[in-house]
């Protein structure tokens, strides 16, 4: 089976972490956000997965190649500007030639997409839309259905009185082809905005497909922060790539920790890192490979990207810190503060 993977997107709510990043390889537990999602479509039976590139594409396409380390076949399409989800997917008509998959690169989910395709296939739709009870759905396309499941109310990302559901739009979609017949070529062209509107107005069989599965679109850095969390505490069900060394605590190869660090949990702490004399990591804090905790800092629920450096006598609480990063001794940082990731050995402190 196919499937699309939507990469192309700047991801500037996620700034600075972005800037030289593309959000697909956003890190979640030491893994790049995308290759959770390649993993859910190959254990879900999808084998040739199609990638759409621009912002920072190249990071990409080296990082995955042609799939074959993930037992898939990856395709990129590769764009010269941003044309909207449907009008990328345009863009690769060619591709498919069966019912198909689209699903955002951004995206934390364990959604069963076999029962996604399964009910798909009963309601005989066009298209299925996976959707997600909210607690605030004003940021995400809301969608209202009938006893069937059939979709009779669709509005992209609602304001104040016209929220009408808190069923909101996952953005992981099943088409047929004749969906192409409904996209118009070299225009962007959005799901929500265009292509979904225009189902109900024809009066298409178009569904919606009400999940509880995890699902969180990692836009910003509240829920990039809480996704980590979630995954810690097994509420999502990701390959964390290390080894559980006890309940929580999941540690890399080659790592160094000095005989009085402090170890709380759930804490992951990749390969090769240090951590040094009276040091420590403290309760949902992830080092990425590469990183340094140096004597006496503290690392509470914050995530140190590969190779960042907590220099002696520090205290980050909450935290982001970019690839290569270092944090300067007795420095105290709290509640989000991101370093800049865009120059090599960066420096926040005094």
């Amino acid at each position: 089976m196919k499937a699309m993977i939507l990469a192309a997107g700047v991801g500037s709510r996620l700034d600075p972490l972005t800037r030289n990043v593309p959000k697909p390889m956003v890190p979640i537990v030491n893994r790049p956000v995308m290759e959770h999602i390649v993993e859910l479509l190959k254990r879900h039976g999808f084998n040739e997965i199609m990638v759409n590139l621009y912002y920072l594409g190249e990071q990409i396409e080296t990082h995955f190649g042609d799939g074959s380390r993930w037992g898939v076949r990856i395709h990129y399409s590769k764009e010269d500007r941003l044309w909207g989800d449907a009008g990328s997917v345009k863009r690769c008509e060619h591709f498919f030639d069966d019912t198909f998959v689209v699903i955002g690169g951004d995206d934390i989910t364990d959604l069963d997409l076999t029962r996604l395709l399964r009910y798909h296939k009963e309601k005989r739709a066009i298209a299925t839309i996976a959707l997600s009870l909210v607690d605030d759905p004003s940021e995400y396309g809301i969608a209202l259905l009938n006893e069937r499941g059939r979709i009779t109310r669709f509005l992209e990302k609602p304001r104040g009185e016209v929220i009408f559901s808190n069923a909101a739009n996952t953005g992981v979609y099943v088409f047929e082809p004749e969906i192409f017949d409904l996209i118009p070529r070299g225009v962007t062209y959005g799901f929500g905005a265009n292509l979904l509107p225009l189902l109900l107005e024809q009066r298409r069989p178009f569904y919606g497909f009400l999940t509880s599965s995890y699902w969180k679109d990692v836009g910003n850095l509240r829920t990039y922060q809480q996704t980590h969390v979630d995954a810690m505490q097994g509420r999502v069900s990701l390959r964390i790539p290390y080894p559980e060394t006890r309940k929580y605590v999941w540690i890399g190869s080659n790592v160094k920790i000095d005989p009085t660090a402090e170890i709380g949990y759930p804490v992951i702490i990749g390969n090769n890192c240090e951590i040094g004399p009276g040091a420590k990591v403290l309760e949902y804090s992830v080092l990425g490979d590469n990183c340094v905790v140096e004597d006496n800092a503290t690392v509470q629920e914050s995530i140190l990207w590969e190779g960042a450096v907590v220099m002696r006598d520090t205290m980050l609480v909450r935290c982001v810190v970019g690839k290569g990063c270092r944090v300067k001794s007795n420095a105290a940082v709290f509640d989000g503060v991101i370093v800049d990731p865009v120059r090599k050995n960066n420096y926040v402190g005094t």
